[in-house]
Parts: structure tokens; C-alpha cells; sequence
């Protein structure tokens, strides 16, 4: 088959292929991090408030694929870890401001099997028989500020016999910040939708295998928090420093010993061992063999990863897979998208939506390549978002930052197959994973992510 032939095929394909409302995520991404879960970054969203545009929402989600029903201890924070949310406001790929939250298990009593020992009605209730509260600093280069002292986060969502108004729960775990915003810690329904297939030979080599749900009904925990522009921007000041990069990490103690009871003693310090800024780069543009060293490494040090950005391998697989042809190398599309930003001069990359009115006043080109999720946060939220964002006109979704609604999958898949070049083939517009929305709807208000899931994900 020729490749204008193929390109046809896989376009009249996709049209064919109805789009399905559905939640995944794409998550273990690394060898090491797959083997422990409570450490595992799987997402980060960074987008205006659309209820309070003078502040931003950052949300991290940790411990992926979390049924539902999986007692009896479920799906708690780790106690000896470190969970960051680190932010750039210079452009120089390194953090100017890290919110670090830290737990600490309570049990009531240590004599029962049970996470909760009757209906529990409230987060002190004394049927919790198992809670966590954390620590929440602020750290600059000039030093820590305690936020929060004990906050508590919201439990676990045991079923609807033990927990009947969950949402009294979640909303209870809501803590407000000195200074304005707020923070929320606790289990909610996993946000990201895709269709996991894609590493089944992208979609079983013939796009059949496409639009299904793969994990729906999974819940994650989150680390949300909100705060005014100006506590995130450099020098305090929004207007005139308005470009942010965001990215989580997880750290732990360097060295850990069994003892004969099996107890854990974790000592040393800490190290980084997950990290996570724009999605599916460790998934699907790290090799394997670096994955585990991307995890570990420090933006400002993600220069020795950077041919991996613009000599991709996705493009080159879906040649051999589709015939649609992989754009040329080197990619400076993609540096701009998953390293700098789009930037208001951008150079050979030609957007009809004209993207050099992203960042028209702040010249992204200079920022130091690294990966991390950019937010203009001077770009006012839209009323009516559009799941392609920047590729579908609106310029206040991914990438710039990343809104609950905005379709990663498929706008990265697009920006990987040359979208953002001129001349690209016309099948370029069509791809993706027909997997287009939540398959539960958002909450409207901070943390916005909906509540955890109670059905078995196994259920049908």
C-alpha cells in the first residue's frame, strides 16, 4: 500500500470509529517507580481557576489503578515519602517555590481488622479507625513556612454502607491556606481518559483496537491545591511574570532495613524517585533503559534527554505501523511543546490559530529546556472549553497547562505526527484514541476532580 493510500485508509477509519465517553490513565511508567505504587506520580494539572480566575488550581494524583473495593488497609499516602509540587517562575528549570506535603497514620486501635469499625459521618468520627493527617510547607530558596500543621485528609471511600455522604466527607478535607487559597488531600475518582491499548501495537496495528474505557471505575489519591497568581508568579507579580512551569515529584528516605518483626527503618535522606510534568513523556517518549534515571533526575539536568523530544520514536512506529510519514527531524515543534513552551517567535512552527498569541509578551524560547507543564496564567479561563485546546483554538487548555477536560492523548498524539508543521497529512488531524471525555462529570468547584468510585471495577 502506498503511503498516500494508508494515509487515506487510517483517516476514513478514524472517521468511522464513534467516539465513547470514558476515564484511564496511563500510569507505572517506570520499572522501579511500577513496584511502588504509593510513590507513583500518575498525573499533574495546572489551569486558572475557572470559579476564581484570580487564582491557579494545581492538582498531582498519585497511586494509579485503585479499585475500589481494595481492602481492608486501601489506598493511603506513604509515611516516610515526600510529595512535591514544585514551581518554576524564572524559567530557569529550577523549583522557585515547592509545596511539600508529608503523613502520618493514626489508628484508633491496632485490636481490628477494620479501616472503619461503623458508619462514619465525619472525619473524626471514632468508626474511623484508620486516618492520616499531613504536614504542608511552603520552601523557597530562603527557607520553609509551615501552612499546615495537621491536616486531615479524606479517607478512602470504604462503600456507601460505611461512608453514606461521602461528599460531606471530601468537602470536610478542605483546608484553608494563610494568606488565601486552599488545599485538598484524599482519594477521587482518576480523571486522565485514554484508551490503553496504544501499547498493544498502537490500537492493535489496524486501529480495531480503539475507544474502549480501560480502566474505568479506578480511583487515585490527590494533592490539590489553590493559591492567587501572585504567590506563583516571579517577584509576586503576575501580570508582568505570568508564564509558570509545574511539575510533582515523590521522594523517599536513601536506605531502608528490615528488621526480624518486619518493620521498616528508613533513613538517609531524602531522594527523588518519580517524577511527573507534562503527561506521557516518561511513558512514551523516555526509553526504557533511562526511564528510571529520568525519574531521578532534576529538570535543570534534562538536557541529556532532550533527542528523545526531537528525535522521537512514536513517529517512526506509526510509519512502519500506518505509512503516514514521521515528520523530519530534528523536532523543534516538540521542543517548543514539551520543553519550552510555545513562545510568541516560534521559529519553523506554523499553527492556523496562530500560536504566538500564547505567550505574545514573554519570550519562552529563552527558558531553559526542560521538561515541565507551562501555564500562561494571564490567559482567562473559556467558558466553553475545548477538549483539543491549543489545537482547537483554545488557548487556555494543554498545553498550556492542562485543564481536568483537555484530551492529552490525542493532542499529543497530533503534535507527535507533525500538526503543528505545514504541509502535514490530512489523516494528522483525525487521530486519537476516540476516547474523548470523563466518563463521570467534574465537580464544579475546588478539587473539581469527581468523587472516588464505590462499583467494582469488575462488576460487568
Amino acid at each position: 500500500m502506498t503511503a498516500a493510500l494508508a494515509v487515506t485508509a487510517v483517516a476514513a477509519g478514524l472517521a468511522t470509529l464513534a467516539p465513547t465517553a470514558g476515564e484511564a490513565s496511563s500510569h507505572r511508567e517506570a520499572p522501579l517507580i511500577a513496584g511502588e505504587p504509593k510513590l507513583d506520580n500518575t498525573d499533574v494539572y495546572a489551569f486558572v481557576s475557572p470559579d476564581a480566575p484570580d487564582t491557579v488550581t494545581i492538582i498531582s494524583n498519585w497511586i494509579p489503578f485503585q479499585e475500589p473495593n481494595g481492602g481492608p488497609n486501601f489506598y493511603p499516602f506513604g509515611t516516610k515519602a515526600a510529595y512535591d509540587i514544585n514551581i518554576d517562575s524564572d524559567g530557569d528549570a529550577k523549583p522557585d517555590l515547592t509545596y511539600r506535603w508529608t503523613f502520618t497514620d493514626n489508628y484508633r486501635s491496632r485490636g481490628t481488622f477494620l479501616y472503619n469499625t461503623g458508619v462514619v459521618t465525619s472525619l473524626t468520627d471514632p468508626d474511623l479507625n484508620f486516618s492520616q493527617t499531613y504536614r504542608l510547607e511552603a520552601i523557597t530558596p530562603k527557607g520553609s513556612t509551615v501552612l499546615v500543621r495537621n491536616g486531615r485528609v479524606a479517607p478512602s471511600r470504604v462503600g456507601n454502607g460505611s461512608m453514606p455522604d461521602y461528599g460531606a466527607l471530601a468537602d470536610a478535607a478542605i483546608t484553608g491556606l494563610p494568606g488565601g487559597g486552599k488545599t485538598f488531600a484524599g482519594q477521587v475518582d482518576d480523571g486522565f481518559f485514554l484508551d490503553l491499548r496504544v501499547f498493544d501495537r498502537f490500537y492493535g496495528g489496524d486501529f480495531s483496537e480503539i475507544g474502549q474505557d480501560t480502566v474505568a471505575g479506578y480511583n487515585v489519591n490527590t494533592l490539590a491545591i489553590q493559591v492567587p497568581k501572585n504567590v506563583l508568579a516571579r517577584n509576586g507579580n503576575a501580570t508582568r511574570n505570568p508564564v509558570i512551569g509545574i511539575w510533582s515529584t515523590t521522594s523517599r528516605q536513601r536506605a531502608e532495613v528490615v528488621r526480624a518483626d518486619n518493620s521498616r527503618k528508613l533513613f538517609g535522606g531524602w531522594q527523588q524517585v518519580s517524577r511527573l510534568g507534562m503527561p506521557l513523556v516518561n511513558e512514551v517518549v523516555i526509553p526504557v533503559g533511562r526511564k528510571d534515571e529520568f525519574n531521578a533526575t532534576k529538570p535543570k539536568d534534562d538536557a541529556k534527554f532532550a533527542r528523545f523530544v526531537t528525535n522521537p520514536e512514536v513517529p517512526r512506529r506509526i510509519q512502519d505501523l500506518y505509512r503516514i510519514p514521521a515528520p523530519a527531524t530534528p523536532r523543534t515543534d516538540l521542543a517548543e511543546v514539551f520543553l519550552s513552551g510555545l513562545c510568541k517567535a516560534c521559529g519553523p512552527v506554523q499553527v492556523d490559530l496562530n500560536s504566538q498569541r500564547l505567550n505574545k509578551d514573554v519570550d519562552t524560547a529563552k527558558f531553559k529546556l526542560s521538561e515541565q507543564l507551562r501555564l500562561n496564567m494571564s490567559i482567562p479561563p473559556t467558558a466553553q472549553p475545548n477538549r483539543l485546546g491549543v489545537l482547537g483554538g483554545d488557548l487556555a487548555g494543554f498545553p498550556n497547562g492542562r485543564r481536568l477536560t483537555d484530551d492529552v492523548l490525542d493532542i499529543t498524539l497530533q503534535a507527535a505526527e507533525g500538526v503543528l508543521l505545514p504541509g502535514h497529512p490530512a489523516a494528522v488531524d483525525g487521530l486519537g484514541d476516540a476516547v474523548n471525555a470523563n466518563d463521570v462529570p467534574f465537580r464544579a468547584r475546588f478539587p473539581y476532580l469527581a468523587l472516588p468510585n464505590v462499583a467494582a471495577v469488575n462488576r460487568h
